[in-house]
């Protein structure tokens, strides 16, 4: 957390809020999230520069500078991204990493409770570079299920971990992995190159159609994911299999089960329904 649905719902409030304004002052309380930029760097380039767009790639927030630099954070399990009309409070400060105060007074700020995030500071081949790692987005309009089935070919993987494999396909998380599968019928352990056509197709018709439900929620708050106005997302409460245990499947009745055998994460399915 947060994957795809998360970071999108964040970067979509943010960019209204941020983008054409200008960071007048900018402090970096902790320096082990930092990633191939030291702290003065980081703060020389950033202060007097301006936000020209803020978009995703995979699970990370992009937040292209007036410079030409591009600032990646990668929020992960406990960090967030929020823009303040009003001072932080004692407990916001307390776990706020990087905090930029723009020209009209607001508060631009990375907080991070656990700081297992990560924050990047790149120029345009550095970005180059950065993003040429990472698959095709799941919601391109060019991401057709031929292209689906092309990023997946050759790997004898369990399905459910290859299209975790950001190399592969870019966002999805665990959460959308168990999500996607349980509504395309397939078993999360079953090898990537057994899948016939047809179950790429409706695999690739599932993480589509999961993924924009998810963001049209605002995203799953199991825990300590907030939005870029600091809300909860909702679509915990559509959640069919991940997290639900032991609970009986919505379709069929027959108790879902959960393993950590496939990537060492929790994969909760149905084993009459995802055989």
């Amino acid at each position: 957390m947060p994957e795809l649905p998360e970071v999108e719902t964040i970067v979509r409030q943010l960019a209204p809020r941020l983008e054409g304004h200008r960071i007048t002052r900018a402090r970096l309380a902790k320096t082990d999230v930092l990633r191939r930029v030291t702290k003065p760097r980081l703060l020389k380039t950033i202060t007097g520069n301006a936000f020209e767009e803020v978009s995703r790639r995979a699970k990370h927030a992009v937040l292209r500078l007036a410079s030409g630099h591009r600032l990646v954070v990668q929020p992960r399990m406990t960090g967030s991204l929020v823009v303040y009309d009003r001072p932080l409070t004692r407990d916001e400060a307390k776990y706020a990493v990087l905090t930029c105060t723009l020209e009209d007074g607001r508060l631009f700020v990375y907080r991070d409770v656990r700081r297992l995030g990560t924050v990047w500071l790149l120029d345009e081949r550095g970005w180059a570079t950065y993003t040429g790692r990472i698959g095709p987005e799941p919601l391109d309009e060019t991401f057709t299920p031929f292209v689906f089935a092309q990023r997946l070919q050759g790997t004898r993987a369990a399905v459910k971990k290859a299209i975790m494999d950001q190399r592969r396909v870019a966002g999805i998380g665990n959460i959308y992995a168990n999500e996607a599968l349980f509504e395309a019928g397939i078993d999360p352990s079953k090898r990537t190159d057994k899948l016939s056509l047809e179950e790429f197709a409706r695999l690739h018709a599932a993480v589509q159609s999961v993924l924009e439900r998810a963001v049209a929620s605002a995203g799953t708050t199991v825990r300590d994911y907030r939005t870029g106005t600091g809300e909860r997302g909702r679509f915990q409460f559509e959640l069919t299999v991940y997290g639900r245990g032991g609970e009986p499947c919505v379709r069929c009745g027959k108790k879902l089960v959960t393993t950590h055998t496939i990537d060492l994460r929790a994969t909760t399915f149905c084993p009459r329904c995802q055989r």
